[in-house]
């Protein structure tokens, strides 16, 4: 063998055997894309100039076109399209002659990384179609002129978010012809927090502004008799930030055909944020020696961080814990995943989760700092991130604790997220990613012992209420402080509070008593509970059902908390809670009910009207508890449309919609939609009014232009009132 050749060798990123491809798990590696791709021998007469062939490509990728307005990019400090995923985008082709649909064949092509792939979401060719379907790739001219055509392009609102390379590929007999590789035409493609199938969709317009588009934020800190506030730069969309935060993933490793996914992008960005164990971003210091390297408290915002990391390659010193909330908060904002940064204060770090702080005192009472490793810190900032979790049971969407602040390791590194903070409320810890970790930073006891000359250790103080005192954000729209501690967990001291705990404990969490115990749960009682199938707008009652089958009597102290979710599972808030205590008699049930009123809930009703609904109940004489959670949807009524007569292409036809209002109000300025594709464009009306249990009726003429079997879809819409559908197939005849 050659010397050249091992040369050669050398370079190709080693194989595994379980794998034929390379890791792809770079934005920034491209692959030669061939621009003839022959199908065989070609003929000596071919010349690709006969044949259809791109001149130009326009991109409309000015911040003031229609592109970067719709898809609200216009802010990024950058010359490329930027959009968001699930939803259409713009693009002229200009070809060398009009094109002719009947004889000439090109598709798209955009392409990821090195080793691009279809079923990995990697390489996706496009072909032109009639229809885009929501959330699905796919394209449709819109406009033709001379040799130019104006094309709508949907992408997945599940692709890869990142910098894809665009090719238009010519189909000629004798092979393809593509564009030539060309980075002005790079399209990067983010999340969508506007787009209703994206994972991290979040339906309040000022929030979508706050959380994804303000580029600065407030940094609360201090401790909590003496809170400070400073302002903190996001420049999320700053000149090269948006570059920073894809080689962050780069970094980090990340699979390419994992960058769709929210969950898996904060995980390992928690971890890469710091530059323990993986070379990440920012060196943490604490010890108030900040030499070569500048202090963590002169930092003013993220993107000289940002820049420094992505052009040196090396951890940038020194943070503090508002320092990698800071810059996690821009990734995150500036990959379109809204986010906010949070602040805990009297924070524990609890170094062995047992959800004590262990505080050792000497003879003179005083803290032995020797065998104290436990530490409470006045105030820790952390993030939230929004998204839906498929991976967990319904209900604990919604904001998800990740940190970068290096803690403790989690899977071996150091990381923490995402973790839900439903589940750290309701002390359902059993849900990763570091719910204990987290449930324990707002919920540890503070235990003070002290160790008798003869080495038995004894308990001087339990401090229940020290840690977590307060939790808070900067409030929508303002730059005031948000109180958000009870979306962490229940009033101090409440039984709501103490049930949760319990319920931690029973998920595993190590809460040392006084002999050290393993938990074991209520054998002798079953809790159930079903929900009554109900309609918008009527009360239902939700029945809890007991069965004691020992033969001692019970008293179980119930709770009931009613939350509205959205479809996704992600929750909105709490509209329903009632404790009340149950007598169990021996060897029976006993079943128990909460009224749910229409006033409960309609105020603040979402869209798809789900609820999920927490039961948790500590049998008084044992400590032990019994918990369980359900959702529900409500049923929602539907429009009803009918057709009058015969129904014929070019020959007028009536359409009826009918609804009755279900809701114990009158509904204001209602809109019905009704379309068709094929058979009408969408028709609109508005109603000021619809009373109580009244029934509207608006009738639609028009003249179907094509035959065959097409559906009409109509909607209705207001405040109190979304998700209104109703559809019928219809034959349209042959004239």
């Amino acid at each position: 063998m050659s010397e050249t050749n091992t040369n050669e060798e050398k370079k190709k990123p080693p194989l595994n055997g379980r794998r034929a491809l390379p890791p792809n798990n770079s934005n920034d590696e491209e692959n030669e894309v061939p621009e003839m791709e022959a199908f065989g021998l070609i003929p000596r007469g071919f010349n690709p100039k006969d044949y259809l062939r791109v001149v130009d490509i326009h991109m409309f990728k000015e911040p003031h076109e229609i592109n970067k307005q719709q898809h609200h990019t216009d802010k990024y400090y950058s010359p490329k399209l930027i959009v968001r995923r699930g939803q259409p985008f713009q693009i002229q082709i200009d070809f060398n002659r009009p094109y002719k649909p009947e004889a000439d064949q090109f598709w798209l092509e955009y392409l990821i990384g090195r080793y691009p792939q279809q079923n990995r979401g990697t390489y996706i060719p496009i072909i032109v179609g009639d229809v885009l379907k929501p959330g699905e790739w796919g394209a449709r001219i819109t406009h033709k002129e001379n040799n130019s055509i104006r094309l709508s392009v949907m992408s997945s609102a599940t692709c890869i978010v990142g910098k894809f390379r665009l090719y238009v590929a010519v189909w000629t007999p004798f092979g393809i012809l593509r564009t030539h590789r060309n980075s002005a035409t790079d399209t990067y493609i983010l999340f969508n927090p506007w787009c209703q199938q994206d994972a991290v969709y979040l339906d309040d317009e000022k929030e979508r502004e706050e959380y994804v588009l303000n580029d600065v934020g407030i940094v609360f800190h201090g401790n909590i008799n003496e809170i400070k506030s400073r302002s903190w730069s996001y420049g999320q969309f700053e000149e090269n930030i948006l570059d920073a935060c894809l080689f962050l993933m780069d970094k980090a490793e990340l699979e390419l055909s994992g960058r769709g996914n929210p969950i898996k992008i904060c995980r390992v960005a928690s971890a890469v944020i710091n530059s323990r164990d993986d070379n990440g971003v920012i060196a943490g210091s604490w010890d108030n020696t900040y030499t070569y390297g500048v202090a963590p408290s002169a930092w003013t915002g993220s993107v000289d961080i940002l820049l420094e990391y992505y052009s040196s390659k090396q951890p940038v010193r020194y943070g503090q814990c508002w320092v990698f909330a800071g810059v996690f908060n821009t990734f995150l904002r500036c990959l379109g995943i809204p986010a906010r940064l949070v602040t805990n204060y009297s924070s524990a770090h609890d170094n062995n989760a047992n959800l004590q702080l262990d505080f050792f005192l000497d003879d003179e009472g005083n803290v032995d700092t020797k065998l104290t490793k436990d530490s409470v810190w006045n105030y820790h900032c952390w993030n939230e991130a929004w998204m839906t979790r498929p991976d967990l049971p319904v209900g604990f969407g919604g904001w998800q604790v990740v940190d970068g602040t290096p803690q403790e390791t989690s899977d071996g590194m150091y990381r923490c997220g995402p973790a839900s903070v439903q589940a750290i409320k309701h002390g359902h810890v059993c849900f990763q990613f570091d719910a204990p970790f987290v449930y324990a930073e707002v919920n540890s006891d503070i235990v003070y012992s002290r160790r008798e000359k003869n080495g038995t250790q004894v308990i001087e103080k339990i401090d229940t209420n020290h840690i977590g005192q307060l939790i808070v954000t900067k409030e929508v729209g303002g730059d005031g402080m948000m109180e958000i501690t009870e979306e962490y967990k229940f009033q101090e001291g409440s039984q709501e509070e103490r049930l949760a705990l319990e319920t931690a404990v029973m998920y595993g969490i190590k809460k040392q008593s006084t002999q050290d115990t393993m938990y074991e749960p209520q054998t002798d009682v079953d809790m159930d509970f079903q929900v009554q199938k109900a309609v918008l707008g009527s009360d239902f009652k939700v029945t809890i059902t007991f069965r004691n089958k020992s033969h001692n009597y019970y008293t179980a102290t119930t709770y009931l908390s009613g939350n509205i979710v959205f479809y996704t599972g992600v929750t909105k808030n709490e509209f329903k809670k009632q404790s009340f205590s149950a007598k169990l008699e021996p060897s029976s049930s006993s079943t128990f009910d909460v009224v749910i009123k229409s006033s409960d809930y309609l105020s603040d009703l979402l869209d798809q009207a789900s609820f999920h609904f927490f039961v948790t109940a500590r049998i008084n004489e044992t400590g032990k508890i019994l918990a369980m959670q359900k959702a529900t949807v409500l049923e929602i009524p539907s429009l009803r449309i009918k057709t009058q007569g015969q129904m014929v292409a070019g020959k007028e036809m009536s359409v009826t919609v009918e609804f009755t209002n279900p809701l114990k109000q009158t509904l204001e300025n209602v809109t019905l939609r009704l379309e068709g594709p094929g058979v009408l464009r969408t028709m609109k009306k508005e109603f000021r009014q619809i009373p109580m249990n009244s029934t509207l009726i608006w009738e639609v003429k028009f003249i179907p232009t094509r035959p065959g079997l097409r559906k009409l879809i109509a909607s209705l819409n207001c405040d109190a009132l979304r998700h209104v559908y109703g559809e019928l197939n219809v034959q349209i005849q042959k004239p």
